[in-house]
Protein backbone atom coordinates (compact mmCIF):
# COMPACT_ATOMS: atom_id res chain seq x y z
CA UNK A 1 0.00 0.00 0.00
CA UNK A 2 1.51 3.39 -0.97
CA UNK A 3 2.21 5.80 1.86
CA UNK A 4 0.66 9.26 2.21
CA UNK A 5 3.50 11.74 2.34
CA UNK A 6 3.60 15.51 2.57
CA UNK A 7 6.74 17.61 2.14
CA UNK A 8 5.37 21.06 3.02
CA UNK A 9 3.38 22.81 5.75
CA UNK A 10 0.23 24.83 5.28
CA UNK A 11 1.09 28.35 6.48
CA UNK A 12 -0.22 31.70 5.29
CA UNK A 13 -2.55 30.15 2.75
CA UNK A 14 0.32 28.38 0.96
CA UNK A 15 2.18 25.11 1.08
CA UNK A 16 5.63 26.11 2.31
CA UNK A 17 8.87 24.28 2.88
CA UNK A 18 9.44 23.64 6.60
CA UNK A 19 12.22 25.36 8.49
CA UNK A 20 13.87 22.00 9.25
CA UNK A 21 14.10 18.62 7.54
CA UNK A 22 12.77 16.41 10.36
CA UNK A 23 9.59 14.42 9.70
CA UNK A 24 6.80 12.77 11.65
CA UNK A 25 6.35 9.17 10.51
CA UNK A 26 2.84 7.82 11.04
CA UNK A 27 2.63 4.18 12.13
CA UNK A 28 -0.52 2.13 11.67
CA UNK A 29 -1.84 0.77 14.98
CA UNK A 30 -3.36 -2.12 13.03
CA UNK A 31 -0.41 -3.32 10.92
CA UNK A 32 2.45 -1.53 12.75
CA UNK A 33 3.68 -0.35 9.35
CA UNK A 34 4.54 3.21 8.34
CA UNK A 35 1.58 4.63 6.40
CA UNK A 36 2.68 8.22 5.84
CA UNK A 37 4.75 11.18 6.90
CA UNK A 38 4.62 14.96 7.23
CA UNK A 39 7.19 17.60 8.11
CA UNK A 40 7.82 17.98 11.83
CA UNK A 41 7.06 21.56 12.76
CA UNK A 42 9.73 23.62 14.49
CA UNK A 43 9.75 26.86 16.43
CA UNK A 44 10.57 28.67 13.20
CA UNK A 45 7.46 27.23 11.61
CA UNK A 46 5.34 28.32 14.57
CA UNK A 47 6.82 31.81 14.27
CA UNK A 48 5.87 31.91 10.60
CA UNK A 49 2.38 30.57 11.26
CA UNK A 50 1.68 33.02 14.10
CA UNK A 51 3.00 35.90 11.97
CA UNK A 52 0.68 34.88 9.13
CA UNK A 53 -2.27 34.59 11.51
CA UNK A 54 -1.40 37.93 13.07
CA UNK A 55 -1.22 39.65 9.71
CA UNK A 56 -4.53 38.12 8.64
CA UNK A 57 -6.24 39.24 11.81
CA UNK A 58 -4.76 42.74 11.95
CA UNK A 59 -5.54 43.53 8.32
CA UNK A 60 -8.12 46.38 8.52
CA UNK A 61 -9.99 44.91 5.55
CA UNK A 62 -9.31 41.31 6.51
CA UNK A 63 -11.27 38.33 7.84
CA UNK A 64 -11.97 39.83 11.26
CA UNK A 65 -13.65 42.88 9.69
CA UNK A 66 -15.86 40.93 7.28
CA UNK A 67 -19.58 40.82 7.82
CA UNK A 68 -20.59 37.50 9.44
CA UNK A 69 -22.54 36.60 6.30
CA UNK A 70 -19.41 37.02 4.17
CA UNK A 71 -17.44 34.76 6.48
CA UNK A 72 -20.37 32.36 6.51
CA UNK A 73 -20.27 32.04 2.73
CA UNK A 74 -16.62 30.97 2.87
CA UNK A 75 -17.28 28.59 5.76
CA UNK A 76 -20.13 27.02 3.79
CA UNK A 77 -17.67 26.36 0.98
CA UNK A 78 -15.21 24.96 3.55
CA UNK A 79 -17.95 22.61 4.78
CA UNK A 80 -18.63 21.49 1.21
CA UNK A 81 -14.94 20.83 0.56
CA UNK A 82 -14.73 18.78 3.77
CA UNK A 83 -17.76 16.76 2.72
CA UNK A 84 -16.15 16.05 -0.65
CA UNK A 85 -13.18 14.60 1.24
CA UNK A 86 -15.26 12.95 3.96
CA UNK A 87 -14.63 9.32 2.99
CA UNK A 88 -10.90 9.92 2.76
CA UNK A 89 -10.87 11.80 6.06
CA UNK A 90 -12.63 8.95 7.86
CA UNK A 91 -10.27 6.39 6.35
CA UNK A 92 -7.17 8.36 7.31
CA UNK A 93 -8.31 8.75 10.90
CA UNK A 94 -9.12 5.05 11.20
CA UNK A 95 -5.75 4.13 9.74
CA UNK A 96 -3.94 6.40 12.20
CA UNK A 97 -5.68 5.95 15.56
CA UNK A 98 -7.73 2.76 15.22
CA UNK A 99 -11.16 4.42 15.32
CA UNK A 100 -13.72 2.06 13.75
CA UNK A 101 -14.59 3.35 10.29
CA UNK A 102 -18.35 3.56 10.96
CA UNK A 103 -17.61 5.89 13.87
CA UNK A 104 -15.05 7.91 11.91
CA UNK A 105 -17.67 8.53 9.25
CA UNK A 106 -19.86 10.14 11.92
CA UNK A 107 -17.34 11.92 14.13
CA UNK A 108 -14.62 12.83 11.66
CA UNK A 109 -16.41 13.19 8.32
CA UNK A 110 -19.88 14.34 9.36
CA UNK A 111 -19.40 16.46 12.47
CA UNK A 112 -16.97 19.16 11.19
CA UNK A 113 -19.19 20.41 8.31
CA UNK A 114 -22.17 20.41 10.65
CA UNK A 115 -20.28 22.60 13.12
CA UNK A 116 -19.13 25.06 10.46
CA UNK A 117 -22.71 25.58 9.35
CA UNK A 118 -24.03 25.76 12.89
CA UNK A 119 -21.61 28.47 13.99
CA UNK A 120 -22.12 30.45 10.81
CA UNK A 121 -25.82 30.50 11.68
CA UNK A 122 -25.14 31.42 15.32
CA UNK A 123 -22.84 34.27 14.32
CA UNK A 124 -25.39 35.58 11.84
CA UNK A 125 -28.09 35.48 14.50
CA UNK A 126 -26.41 37.50 17.24
CA UNK A 127 -26.35 41.25 17.65
CA UNK A 128 -22.74 42.27 17.09
CA UNK A 129 -23.28 45.77 18.51
CA UNK A 130 -26.03 47.19 20.68
CA UNK A 131 -26.83 50.54 22.26
CA UNK A 132 -27.51 50.67 25.98
CA UNK A 133 -29.05 53.79 27.45
CA UNK A 134 -26.97 54.76 30.44
CA UNK A 135 -28.21 55.59 33.92
CA UNK A 136 -25.92 58.64 33.98
CA UNK A 137 -27.23 60.23 30.80
CA UNK A 138 -24.97 58.83 28.13
CA UNK A 139 -25.19 55.88 25.77
CA UNK A 140 -22.91 52.82 25.75
CA UNK A 141 -22.14 50.98 22.53
CA UNK A 142 -21.40 47.36 23.48
CA UNK A 143 -19.88 45.17 20.78
CA UNK A 144 -18.73 41.56 20.50
CA UNK A 145 -15.38 41.31 18.76
CA UNK A 146 -13.11 38.39 17.79
CA UNK A 147 -10.50 37.66 20.43
CA UNK A 148 -7.61 37.54 17.94
CA UNK A 149 -5.04 34.88 17.05
CA UNK A 150 -6.00 31.49 18.48
CA UNK A 151 -3.63 28.64 19.31
CA UNK A 152 -5.68 25.44 18.94
CA UNK A 153 -4.03 22.28 20.25
CA UNK A 154 -5.87 19.02 19.68
CA UNK A 155 -5.36 15.35 20.64
CA UNK A 156 -5.27 12.19 18.54
CA UNK A 157 -8.41 10.40 19.72
CA UNK A 158 -11.05 12.36 17.74
CA UNK A 159 -8.75 14.66 15.77
CA UNK A 160 -11.12 16.27 13.26
CA UNK A 161 -14.18 16.40 15.50
CA UNK A 162 -12.21 18.09 18.26
CA UNK A 163 -10.38 20.40 15.84
CA UNK A 164 -13.69 21.81 14.68
CA UNK A 165 -14.94 22.32 18.22
CA UNK A 166 -12.34 25.09 18.04
CA UNK A 167 -12.04 25.98 14.38
CA UNK A 168 -15.74 26.41 13.61
CA UNK A 169 -16.56 29.00 16.31
CA UNK A 170 -13.17 30.71 16.07
CA UNK A 171 -13.43 31.21 12.31
CA UNK A 172 -17.08 32.23 12.50
CA UNK A 173 -16.18 34.85 15.12
CA UNK A 174 -13.49 36.31 12.85
CA UNK A 175 -10.39 34.92 14.54
CA UNK A 176 -7.36 33.48 12.80
CA UNK A 177 -5.97 30.14 13.97
CA UNK A 178 -2.75 28.20 14.31
CA UNK A 179 -3.69 24.54 14.68
CA UNK A 180 -1.26 22.05 16.20
CA UNK A 181 -2.46 18.49 15.60
CA UNK A 182 -1.08 15.58 17.59
CA UNK A 183 1.82 13.63 16.11
CA UNK A 184 -0.26 10.45 15.88
CA UNK A 185 -2.93 12.00 13.65
CA UNK A 186 -1.47 14.40 11.12
CA UNK A 187 -2.56 12.99 7.76
CA UNK A 188 -6.19 14.02 8.34
CA UNK A 189 -5.09 17.52 9.40
CA UNK A 190 -3.24 18.04 6.11
CA UNK A 191 -6.27 16.82 4.15
CA UNK A 192 -8.33 19.36 6.09
CA UNK A 193 -5.80 22.06 5.11
CA UNK A 194 -6.30 21.09 1.47
CA UNK A 195 -10.04 21.63 1.95
CA UNK A 196 -9.42 25.03 3.53
CA UNK A 197 -7.27 26.11 0.61
CA UNK A 198 -9.84 24.89 -1.92
CA UNK A 199 -12.59 26.73 -0.04
CA UNK A 200 -10.80 30.05 -0.39
CA UNK A 201 -10.04 30.85 3.24
CA UNK A 202 -7.95 34.03 3.13
CA UNK A 203 -4.19 33.56 3.63
CA UNK A 204 -3.20 33.21 7.27
CA UNK A 205 -6.70 32.62 8.61
CA UNK A 206 -5.89 28.93 9.18
CA UNK A 207 -2.41 27.48 9.59
CA UNK A 208 -1.39 23.90 10.44
CA UNK A 209 1.88 23.08 12.23
CA UNK A 210 2.21 19.55 13.66
CA UNK A 211 4.57 18.61 16.43
CA UNK A 212 5.01 17.29 19.92
CA UNK A 213 4.54 18.67 23.41
CA UNK A 214 7.53 21.00 23.26
CA UNK A 215 6.18 22.67 20.13
CA UNK A 216 2.77 22.98 21.76
CA UNK A 217 4.34 24.67 24.77
CA UNK A 218 6.16 27.10 22.49
CA UNK A 219 2.91 27.94 20.69
CA UNK A 220 1.01 28.47 23.96
CA UNK A 221 3.45 31.09 25.22
CA UNK A 222 4.07 32.75 21.86
CA UNK A 223 3.72 36.55 22.18
CA UNK A 224 1.62 36.72 19.01
CA UNK A 225 -1.14 34.49 20.41
CA UNK A 226 -4.24 36.02 22.01
CA UNK A 227 -6.19 32.92 23.08
CA UNK A 228 -5.43 29.23 23.71
CA UNK A 229 -7.89 26.37 23.26
CA UNK A 230 -6.57 22.98 24.35
CA UNK A 231 -7.98 19.47 24.55
CA UNK A 232 -5.85 16.79 26.15
CA UNK A 233 -4.61 15.40 29.42
CA UNK A 234 -5.15 17.05 32.78
CA UNK A 235 -1.40 17.17 33.40
CA UNK A 236 -0.78 19.07 30.16
CA UNK A 237 -3.79 21.27 30.87
CA UNK A 238 -2.36 22.31 34.24
CA UNK A 239 0.91 23.35 32.60
CA UNK A 240 -0.94 25.35 29.94
CA UNK A 241 -3.15 26.98 32.56
CA UNK A 242 -0.07 28.05 34.52
CA UNK A 243 1.47 29.61 31.42
CA UNK A 244 -1.72 31.38 30.43
CA UNK A 245 -2.27 32.59 33.98
CA UNK A 246 1.17 34.17 34.04
CA UNK A 247 0.54 35.76 30.64
CA UNK A 248 -3.05 36.77 31.50
CA UNK A 249 -4.05 34.95 28.31
CA UNK A 250 -7.58 33.53 28.02
CA UNK A 251 -7.67 29.76 27.78
CA UNK A 252 -10.24 27.00 27.32
CA UNK A 253 -9.27 23.58 28.66
CA UNK A 254 -11.14 20.35 27.93
CA UNK A 255 -9.26 17.70 29.87
CA UNK A 256 -9.63 14.19 31.27
CA UNK A 257 -12.51 12.33 32.82
CA UNK A 258 -13.54 9.34 34.90
CA UNK A 259 -17.27 9.60 34.39
CA UNK A 260 -19.89 7.44 36.06
CA UNK A 261 -22.83 5.61 34.54
CA UNK A 262 -25.46 5.34 37.28
CA UNK A 263 -27.66 2.34 36.58
CA UNK A 264 -30.83 2.77 38.65
CA UNK A 265 -32.73 -0.21 39.98
CA UNK A 266 -35.42 0.06 37.28
CA UNK A 267 -33.06 0.36 34.32
CA UNK A 268 -33.28 -1.89 31.26
CA UNK A 269 -29.62 -2.04 30.23
CA UNK A 270 -30.16 -5.07 28.00
CA UNK A 271 -32.81 -3.14 26.08
CA UNK A 272 -30.49 -0.11 25.72
CA UNK A 273 -27.33 -2.04 24.99
CA UNK A 274 -26.25 -0.07 21.90
CA UNK A 275 -26.62 3.25 23.71
CA UNK A 276 -24.82 1.80 26.72
CA UNK A 277 -21.95 0.68 24.48
CA UNK A 278 -21.81 4.20 23.03
CA UNK A 279 -21.50 5.72 26.48
CA UNK A 280 -18.88 3.31 27.84
CA UNK A 281 -16.67 1.62 25.23
CA UNK A 282 -16.94 3.79 22.11
CA UNK A 283 -13.79 4.44 20.06
CA UNK A 284 -11.93 1.60 21.79
CA UNK A 285 -12.34 3.39 25.11
CA UNK A 286 -10.36 6.38 23.86
CA UNK A 287 -12.76 9.26 24.59
CA UNK A 288 -12.46 11.57 27.59
CA UNK A 289 -16.15 11.62 28.56
CA UNK A 290 -16.70 7.85 28.47
CA UNK A 291 -18.46 6.36 31.50
CA UNK A 292 -15.77 3.94 32.65
CA UNK A 293 -17.19 3.68 36.18
CA UNK A 294 -20.48 1.78 36.10
CA UNK A 295 -22.48 2.09 39.34
CA UNK A 296 -24.91 -0.80 39.78
CA UNK A 297 -27.47 -1.40 42.57
CA UNK A 298 -26.66 -4.27 44.90
CA UNK A 299 -30.19 -5.60 44.40
CA UNK A 300 -29.41 -6.31 40.73
CA UNK A 301 -25.62 -6.32 40.80
CA UNK A 302 -24.95 -9.84 39.50
CA UNK A 303 -27.45 -9.41 36.67
CA UNK A 304 -25.99 -6.09 35.54
CA UNK A 305 -22.43 -7.39 35.75
CA UNK A 306 -23.45 -10.32 33.56
CA UNK A 307 -25.11 -8.00 31.03
CA UNK A 308 -22.07 -5.73 30.77
CA UNK A 309 -19.74 -8.71 30.62
CA UNK A 310 -21.81 -10.16 27.79
CA UNK A 311 -21.70 -6.86 25.92
CA UNK A 312 -17.92 -6.52 26.19
CA UNK A 313 -17.27 -10.14 25.34
CA UNK A 314 -19.43 -10.04 22.20
CA UNK A 315 -17.83 -6.99 20.58
CA UNK A 316 -16.06 -7.68 17.30
CA UNK A 317 -12.35 -6.87 17.52
CA UNK A 318 -10.41 -6.28 14.33
CA UNK A 319 -9.33 -4.02 11.49
CA UNK A 320 -10.89 -0.57 12.08
CA UNK A 321 -11.49 -0.23 8.32
CA UNK A 322 -13.87 -3.20 8.46
CA UNK A 323 -17.44 -1.86 8.98
CA UNK A 324 -18.20 -4.84 11.25
CA UNK A 325 -15.45 -3.93 13.73
CA UNK A 326 -16.61 -2.51 17.06
CA UNK A 327 -13.23 -2.44 18.80
CA UNK A 328 -10.08 -1.50 16.91
CA UNK A 329 -6.52 -1.19 18.15
CA UNK A 330 -5.29 1.41 20.59
CA UNK A 331 -3.45 4.30 19.01
CA UNK A 332 0.11 3.25 19.90
CA UNK A 333 2.21 0.63 21.61
CA UNK A 334 2.83 3.14 24.39
CA UNK A 335 -0.91 3.53 24.93
CA UNK A 336 -1.38 -0.22 24.98
CA UNK A 337 1.38 -0.54 27.58
CA UNK A 338 -0.41 2.06 29.70
CA UNK A 339 -3.75 0.28 29.47
CA UNK A 340 -2.20 -3.10 30.19
CA UNK A 341 -0.56 -1.63 33.27
CA UNK A 342 -3.97 -0.61 34.58
CA UNK A 343 -5.41 -4.03 33.74
CA UNK A 344 -2.66 -5.66 35.81
CA UNK A 345 -3.54 -3.35 38.68
CA UNK A 346 -7.23 -4.11 38.22
CA UNK A 347 -6.60 -7.82 38.63
CA UNK A 348 -5.40 -7.02 42.15
CA UNK A 349 -8.27 -4.63 42.93
CA UNK A 350 -11.32 -6.39 41.46
CA UNK A 351 -12.67 -9.52 39.82
CA UNK A 352 -11.99 -9.86 36.11
CA UNK A 353 -15.15 -10.98 34.32
CA UNK A 354 -14.00 -10.75 30.69
CA UNK A 355 -11.05 -9.57 28.63
CA UNK A 356 -7.82 -8.58 30.28
CA UNK A 357 -5.52 -9.77 27.49
CA UNK A 358 -4.51 -9.21 23.90
CA UNK A 359 -6.90 -10.93 21.48
CA UNK A 360 -5.53 -14.29 20.36
CA UNK A 361 -6.61 -13.83 16.75
CA UNK A 362 -4.62 -10.61 16.24
CA UNK A 363 -1.00 -11.41 15.52
CA UNK A 364 -0.02 -7.78 15.07
CA UNK A 365 -1.39 -4.37 16.00
CA UNK A 366 -1.92 -2.76 19.39
CA UNK A 367 -5.11 -4.51 20.40
CA UNK A 368 -6.54 -5.02 23.88
CA UNK A 369 -9.70 -6.97 24.62
CA UNK A 370 -12.63 -5.06 26.13
CA UNK A 371 -12.18 -5.65 29.85
CA UNK A 372 -14.64 -5.60 32.74
CA UNK A 373 -13.86 -5.68 36.45
CA UNK A 374 -16.54 -6.39 39.05
CA UNK A 375 -16.49 -6.02 42.85
CA UNK A 376 -14.48 -2.82 42.54
CA UNK A 377 -14.34 -0.15 45.23
CA UNK A 378 -14.51 3.49 44.20
CA UNK A 379 -11.17 4.08 45.91
CA UNK A 380 -9.37 1.59 43.66
CA UNK A 381 -6.77 2.95 41.27
CA UNK A 382 -8.81 1.74 38.28
CA UNK A 383 -11.76 3.71 39.66
CA UNK A 384 -9.83 6.92 40.28
CA UNK A 385 -7.48 7.32 37.32
CA UNK A 386 -8.25 7.81 33.64
CA UNK A 387 -7.19 4.68 31.74
CA UNK A 388 -8.16 5.72 28.18
CA UNK A 389 -8.80 2.22 26.94
CA UNK A 390 -11.64 -0.33 26.83
CA UNK A 391 -11.69 -1.02 30.57
CA UNK A 392 -14.78 -0.75 32.82
CA UNK A 393 -15.11 -0.94 36.60
CA UNK A 394 -18.51 -2.02 37.95
CA UNK A 395 -19.01 -0.55 41.43
CA UNK A 396 -21.92 -1.60 43.70
CA UNK A 397 -24.15 0.81 45.60
CA UNK A 398 -27.03 0.41 48.05
CA UNK A 399 -29.39 3.29 47.32
CA UNK A 400 -29.78 6.31 45.09
CA UNK A 401 -28.08 8.71 47.48
CA UNK A 402 -25.03 6.47 47.74
CA UNK A 403 -24.87 6.20 43.96
CA UNK A 404 -24.78 9.98 43.63
CA UNK A 405 -22.16 10.23 46.36
CA UNK A 406 -19.94 7.71 44.58
CA UNK A 407 -20.43 9.43 41.21
CA UNK A 408 -19.40 12.76 42.72
CA UNK A 409 -16.42 11.25 44.57
CA UNK A 410 -13.97 11.88 41.75
CA UNK A 411 -11.33 14.41 40.86
CA UNK A 412 -13.04 14.72 37.49
CA UNK A 413 -16.38 16.07 36.31
CA UNK A 414 -16.78 15.87 32.55
CA UNK A 415 -19.47 13.39 31.53
CA UNK A 416 -21.83 10.84 33.01
CA UNK A 417 -25.11 9.07 32.41
CA UNK A 418 -28.16 7.92 34.36
CA UNK A 419 -30.07 4.83 33.22
CA UNK A 420 -33.70 4.30 34.19
CA UNK A 421 -37.09 3.39 32.74
CA UNK A 422 -38.36 6.63 34.31
CA UNK A 423 -36.89 9.60 32.43
CA UNK A 424 -38.04 12.16 35.03
CA UNK A 425 -36.45 10.17 37.84
CA UNK A 426 -33.22 9.85 35.89
CA UNK A 427 -33.18 13.58 35.11
CA UNK A 428 -33.58 14.40 38.80
CA UNK A 429 -30.62 12.17 39.62
CA UNK A 430 -28.64 13.78 36.79
CA UNK A 431 -29.25 17.21 38.33
CA UNK A 432 -27.43 16.07 41.47
CA UNK A 433 -24.37 14.73 39.66
CA UNK A 434 -21.46 17.20 39.76
CA UNK A 435 -20.38 17.12 36.15
CA UNK A 436 -20.36 19.43 33.15
CA UNK A 437 -22.56 17.07 31.14
CA UNK A 438 -24.83 14.13 31.96
CA UNK A 439 -26.90 11.99 29.60
CA UNK A 440 -30.12 10.16 30.34
CA UNK A 441 -30.24 6.67 28.78
CA UNK A 442 -27.67 7.77 26.19
CA UNK A 443 -24.85 10.25 25.74
CA UNK A 444 -24.25 12.55 22.79
CA UNK A 445 -22.43 15.85 22.32
CA UNK A 446 -25.32 17.95 21.04
CA UNK A 447 -23.97 20.92 19.00
CA UNK A 448 -26.51 23.41 20.42
CA UNK A 449 -25.59 22.80 24.10
CA UNK A 450 -22.38 23.64 25.97
CA UNK A 451 -19.86 20.85 26.56
CA UNK A 452 -17.03 20.91 29.08
CA UNK A 453 -15.99 19.92 32.56
CA UNK A 454 -15.43 20.99 36.13
CA UNK A 455 -12.69 20.14 38.62
CA UNK A 456 -9.78 18.31 36.95
CA UNK A 457 -11.78 17.99 33.73
CA UNK A 458 -11.03 21.56 32.75
CA UNK A 459 -12.63 24.96 32.42
CA UNK A 460 -14.59 26.80 29.80
CA UNK A 461 -17.15 25.42 27.37
CA UNK A 462 -17.27 24.30 23.76
CA UNK A 463 -20.36 23.81 21.56
CA UNK A 464 -23.55 25.81 21.80
CA UNK A 465 -23.57 29.62 21.63
CA UNK A 466 -21.25 29.44 24.64
CA UNK A 467 -18.61 27.93 22.35
CA UNK A 468 -18.71 31.09 20.24
CA UNK A 469 -18.44 33.29 23.34
CA UNK A 470 -15.04 31.72 24.05
CA UNK A 471 -13.62 33.35 20.93
CA UNK A 472 -15.11 36.81 21.47
CA UNK A 473 -14.37 39.75 23.72
CA UNK A 474 -16.67 42.60 24.68
CA UNK A 475 -15.80 46.21 23.91
CA UNK A 476 -17.65 49.24 25.24
CA UNK A 477 -17.65 52.75 23.75
CA UNK A 478 -19.11 55.43 26.04
CA UNK A 479 -20.93 58.15 24.15
CA UNK A 480 -21.61 61.46 25.90
CA UNK A 481 -25.10 62.65 26.81
CA UNK A 482 -26.92 64.41 24.01
CA UNK A 483 -26.40 68.18 24.08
Amino acid sequence: MPTIDYRQLYIGGQWRDPAQSATIDVQSPTTEEIIGSVPRGSQGDVDAAVAAARQAFDDPAGWSSWHPKERGDVLEQFAAELEARGAETAARVSMQNGMPIWLAQQFEAGFPPLLLRYYSDVMNGIQVEEERQGMLGGVSLVSRQPVGVVAAIVPWNVPQGISFLKLAPALAAGCSVVLKPAEETVLDAFLMAEAAAAAGLPPGVLNVVPGGRDLGAYLVEHPGVDKVSFTGSTAAGRAIAETCGRLLRPVTLELGGKSAAIVLDDADIAGSIESFFGATLLNNGQICWLNTRVLAPRSRYAEIVDTITGLAGALTIGDPLDPETKIGPLVSSRQRDRVEGYIAKGKQEGRLTTGGSRPANQSRGWFVEPTVFADVDNNAVISREEIFGPVLSVIPYTDENEAITIANDSAYGLGGTVWSSDTDRAANVARRVRSGTVGVNHYVNEPVAPFGGIKDSGMGRELGPEGLDAFQVYKTIYLPPAQ
